[in-house]
């Protein structure tokens, strides 16, 4: 019999990569949660496969990602073939310098994202109640009671706030009568994870497309492993007990190349939905990842946007837990991340029913715009940035949320948008670092840009010190040769200063051409919430 608290701040149903990440951000803020999952441990599925910069950038946060990265590998580059003929090849090596420090398409399975969050988990002394179902969920002003089951045993919970990251089937959603209003495309897929003894490069993504289909062998971090999704061929979806075998005649007949495998490591068929739940939280209750919002797997998408989701939510649950901020600031959570899950909705479905479409007018599309697209895209610096904004997740902005504030000159870089990565040159200690890594540490970051005299720089540091008792970190950047770009960069003028301060999560939330302790005072009590 397992041994839960009998109550507990923050309980967190699925542990999953989004509930394994809220954890993680729940204990990097000073949070104990409880974790249950219905599962007896971690999947042994590679499931996802695609990490994109901004999940590991957080990662980095966490200290792990140096781990993440050298049990993965980079995406070196995308094929597109029709009827046994490349039409286009791109690079994706390092497609997006200089934006971040991790500029690729980093592939490494669920699995191992799922792992690397467990030991960070057992580092901190939090454990999963693995095998345990919950059964009800009942509201009682403001705590939350809950029944759970682990074998035979039935026990009781109270929480104060109840985190659903129990995927597309979940028992929080159900429980809260949340709509989770949506589709199913049309076809049935299969995946197959499998090992080649036949030659195929093994660090291109390749999509091949014909008449009857579709498939895309995605290359995994062990050598000569792939990633199979396909479209299941005619005349086999409603057929029970399926095998590779079964499929590989079409396989090769898509590919038109002799499909030699080696040994199988996982074969599944699907049906592949896009839904959203009709709202992420409701009161004490939010829904994070699948529980929240499926899609189709275009662009290796889902789990990042889980991730995020965790990430998003996380500092400011820690911080009213805390008893930091007003409770008020978990309304944002929802407010920024619903206008993100339908943007990726609709543009991941339009994507997938042109790859997927058998009608004549998309297989134009397929032979002849989409490669020349392709193409045009890649030939321009700025458009490849774009996508690659798009792909990696790092141009998400929260710009329209009530918990920024813009003032003074409004440039190209606003409140809201996330804090670009941008090399720094230390010239006290005469080292590189960057500004990424000044917000490295749990809490808001106060950083001012200028000539500002080192009495008020020291006045500064006692205002947060005092008011803010260690919540806010400080850092200054003077002006030098070395450093001129950050200044181009926020359009800072000689002469003049800038204040940022950084949310928690690397979005800016206040911008002001003025260094001015009132003004900042104003947004931390009245907009984002702080308790005095």
């Amino acid at each position: 019999m397992i041994s839960v608290p009998q109550h507990t701040s923050v309980l967190i149903v699925g542990a999953g990569p989004s509930g394994l990440m809220m954890a993680a951000q729940l204990l990097r803020n000073g949070v104990q949660p409880v974790i249950i999952d219905i599962k007896q441990g971690p999947t042994n599925q590679s499931k996802a496969l695609a990490v994109q910069a901004r999940s590991l950038e957080i990662y980095r946060q966490l200290g792990i990602v140096d781990k993440i990265i050298s049990e993965g590998k980079q995406a070196g580059g995308l094929a597109f073939n029709m009827g046994g003929e490349q039409l286009v090849s791109i690079s994706l090596k390092d497609m997006g310098e200089p934006q971040t420090l991790f500029p690729f398409i980093h592939l490494y399975p669920q699995s191992k994202n799922e792992r690397a969050l467990l030991e960070y988990l057992t580092t901190a002394c939090c454990p999963v109640y693995w095998e345990t179902t919950l059964i009800s969920l009942t509201r009682n002003n403001n705590t939350l009671q809950v029944s759970m089951q682990n074998g035979n045993t039935t026990f009781k919970l109270s929480c104060d706030y109840i985190i659903g990251a129990d995927g597309a089937h979940s028992v929080v959603r159900k429980q809260l009568g949340i709509p989770f209003t949506g589709d199913t495309y049309q076809h049935k897929f299969y995946l197959a994870d499998i090992e080649l003894a036949s030659a195929m490069d093994g660090r291109q993504v390749n999509l091949f497309v014909g008449k009857s289909g579709f498939a895309g062998f995605f290359p995994m971090p062990q050598e000569g492993s792939f990633r199979v999704v396909a479209s299941l061929p005619d005349g086999l979806e409603d057929r029970e007990y399926l095998q590779l075998s079964d499929v590989l005649p079409e396989l090769e007949n898509i590919t038109r190349a002799k499909i030699e495998v080696d040994h199988i490591n996982w074969f599944t068929t699907y049906k592949l939905h896009h839904r959203m739940a009709e709202k992420f939280s409701d009161g004490r209750c939010f829904l994070i990842g699948d529980a929240a919002h499926i899609h189709s797997p275009v662009g290796g998408q889902g789990m990042n946007t889980g991730l995020q989701d965790a990430y998003n939510l996380g500092w400011k649950l820690a911080a009213v837990v805390n008893g930091q901020i007003k409770e008020d600031i978990l309304g944002s959570y929802a407010a920024e991340r619903v206008p993100v899950a339908k943007d990726l909705l609709n543009t991941t479905d339009h994507m997938f029913n042109v790859i997927t479409s058998r009608s004549w007018f998309s297989g134009l599309l397929k032979r002849y715009v989409i490669p020349n697209a392709l193409k045009l895209v890649w030939k321009n610096e700025s458009m490849r940035g774009y996508f690659f904004k798009q792909v990696s997740q790092t141009g998400i902005s929260y710009r329209d949320s009530k918990i920024n504030l813009q003032l003074g000159h409004s440039g190209k870089i606003k409140a809201g948008d996330r804090l670009p990565y941008l090399e720094i040159y230390d010239e006290k200690k005469k080292a590189k670092t960057d500004i990424h890594a000044w917000c490295n540490k749990p809490g808001f970051t106060l950083i001012t840009l200028g000539e500002i005299k080192e009495s008020f720089l020291f006045t500064l540091a006692k205002w947060i010190t005092q008011d803010y008792n260690g919540n806010i970190n400080f850092f200054h950047l003077p002006p030098s040769e070395n450093n001129q770009h950050i200044f181009d960069v926020f359009e800072v003028k000689t002469g003049a200063r800038k204040a940022l301060i950084i949310r928690p999560d690397m979005h800016i939330g206040y911008i002001n051409d003025a260094v001015d302790i009132e003004m900042m005072n104003n947004y931390l009590r009245n907009i984002v919430g702080f308790i005095s």
